[in-house]
């Protein structure tokens, strides 16, 4: 490609591109290989994975999205600078390339290498990974990556899309509604309307209507092919208490596998900021925590399987053997299930009919971007209903929150309360309950109750938001182990009480945070009882971890 005779080093004001100093390269040094580079030597490729960490020493790189077709320039880096992003710590496919702008050195360390090294260099380690942090979202906000094309209408589109969001993979959505030119492209590659939406990926890969697990695959997520899988531990759900239990757990020596079948980070990964987690006073976005935790897991050996549903479990030679949905079985010699809730969908008539389109569950930059100047309705008075109209206060035209009950305070956080009653842009309607969905093929409003005065309303909106309360994930488990009459697993004192057949009964057993079954234990806010805190979660799976050691020593 064509460089400009002075090539200007891109601006750095986000902190996205430090400098090492010249005693954290001397650090790398011994790890790496030097090597001379000349002007549009690829250094890492747009869909391959990064096997290698490169400092610069001399010259100067540019990252290119397209290279050799549309050739857009992300930036360019001098000595002092290091290139790549998540990926480079994730195993995941590249989402630009790598070239050399001008002549010069760069300091080549293995991936491998490198994540031992930082493992050992807590300073070195937080310099990089907040930097690919950063960088991962940039690339997310400027649509780099692959390229998603189908009809806003489509289940389908919105089923990948939020896939892609959920794992904080960066796309660019394309709507065949809006974009006639990407709709003859896809005619001239033969591409039928029963076979979008389509995947695109470096201008050449098409993915016609593919599953999760294969855009898994493609981008170099853990998508699970196994057929049968020993471990350890196996820990179902990936949210805050399935991560903290894979960290302790790998951290502690034990084999460990990870399931989850849609994203880590669990509802957690929803909320746009985490405002009162301890140690980040300034909050902290639940994206940003899960990935923050899946690399420190992955730093002690545990494994991920994202996108892998558990659908059974059943006991064998003593070993707990889970089915994953696309076929094969997990021995684990014991069991961590922190699968969380899903939440409750509203009782009102058609709402099946939006939901493709209109009706959201979860308030991330993806949904923020699919109502951006649209008045919209949240449905919901608890924290997580408060946090996502603060959230999308910021992108939609107006936020109406429909409280049914009379006190904004009566189950969400008074610190989110008042931010809420004080902000111009979202309107609070107490003791109001949606009755009525009106549309064609998108919302266009909703018919609204005040459940005292029975005064109905109607209010323009074009999106739902709904948080009105969760159930526990728990139906995979049949009736292998015993639950609360919600649903909600039992432990402890509590399994020992339900009368389930062959539950630990020996001194001290079930342990705390053990179910019916010996070695199953429960984490999180599947668990009956449990406080619905992310940082109660977190301690719940370090204590199941505890546990599952006294477990194993006792011999059962």
């Amino acid at each position: 490609m064509r460089w400009p005779p002075e090539l200007c080093e891109t601006p750095d004001p986000q902190g996205a591109y430090p400098r090492l100093s010249d005693a954290q390269l001397q650090a790398l040094a011994p790890h790496g290989e030097r090597r001379r580079v000349r002007q549009d030597e690829v250094l890492y490729a747009e869909g391959l994975p990064c096997t290698e960490f490169f400092a610069i020493l001399a010259g100067k790189v540019a990252t290119v999205e397209g290279f050799g077709a549309d050739d857009r320039v992300i930036g360019v880096h001098g000595a002092g600078r290091f290139l790549g992003e998540l990926n480079v710590l994730t195993g995941q496919v590249g989402f630009v390339t790598g070239v050399v702008a001008e002549d010069g050195e760069v300091l080549a360390v293995p991936a491998d290498a490198l994540r031992h090294l930082v493992a050992g260099d807590p300073a070195l380690g937080d310099l990089i990974l907040r930097a690919y942090l950063i960088r991962r979202t940039m690339l997310i906000g400027l649509g780099a990556g692959f390229r998603i094309i189908g009809s806003r209408f489509s289940a389908d589109s919105r089923r990948l899309r939020e896939f892609a969001a959920r794992n904080r993979l960066p796309h660019r959505w394309i709507d065949l509604e809006q974009d006639e030119e990407a709709e003859r492209f896809l005619r001239s590659m033969g591409v039928t309307p029963q076979e979008t939406p389509v995947v695109i990926w470096g201008g050449e890969r098409v993915l016609r209507n593919p599953s999760n697990a294969e855009l898994a695959r493609a981008v170099g997520l853990l998508a699970p092919r196994v057929q049968e899988t020993r471990c350890d531990l196996l820990v179902i759900g990936a949210g805050p208490a399935g991560l903290a239990a894979a960290v302790y757990g790998a951290s502690e020596g034990l084999a460990t596998m990870v399931l989850d079948d849609v994203a880590t980070g669990g509802q957690a990964g929803t909320s746009s900021r985490i405002e009162n987690y301890l140690g980040f006073p300034s909050g902290i976005s639940g994206g940003e925590l899960a990935e923050r935790a899946a690399i420190q897991a992955g730093k002690f050996g545990a494994g991920f399987c994202v996108p892998a549903q558990a659908c059974g479990l059943r006991l064998d030679a003593g070993d707990h053997i889970v089915t994953v949905g696309e076929g094969g079985t997990i021995h684990a010699r014991t069991l961590i299930v922190a699968t969380g809730v899903r939440y409750r969908r509203l009782d009102v008539q058609n709402l099946e009919r939006f939901e493709p389109t209109s009706v959201y569950y979860a308030a991330t930059m993806f949904e923020a971007q699919m109502c951006e100047q649209d008045p919209i309705v949240i449905v919901g008075g608890g924290n997580s209903a408060g946090q996502a109209a603060l959230f999308l206060a910021r992108h939609a035209a107006c936020v109406r929150l429909l409280v049914r009950e009379d006190a904004l305070s009566a189950n969400m956080s008074r610190y989110l309360a008042v931010e809420i009653e004080r902000h111009p842009q979202i309107q609070v309607m107490l003791n109001t309950e949606v009755r009525e969905l009106m549309g064609e093929e998108r919302l266009a409003a909703v018919v609204a109750e005040n459940n005292v005065t029975g005064e109905r309303s109607t209010i323009e909106a074009r999106a739902m938001f709904i948080f009105i309360g969760a159930e526990p994930y728990t139906a995979w488990l049949a009736d292998e182990i015993a639950l609360d009459p919600r649903g909600y697993i039992l432990t402890g004192a509590d399994a020992t009480r339900s009368g389930k057949e062959g539950t630990p009964d020996s001194a001290g057993r079930p342990f705390p945070l053990e179910t019916s079954r010996a070695g199953v234990f429960a984490a999180g806010d599947v668990r009956s009882g449990s406080i619905k805190r992310v940082a109660a979660a977190v301690g719940e799976g370090a204590m199941a971890v505890r546990l599952i050691h006294d477990y194993l020593q006792a011999g059962e």
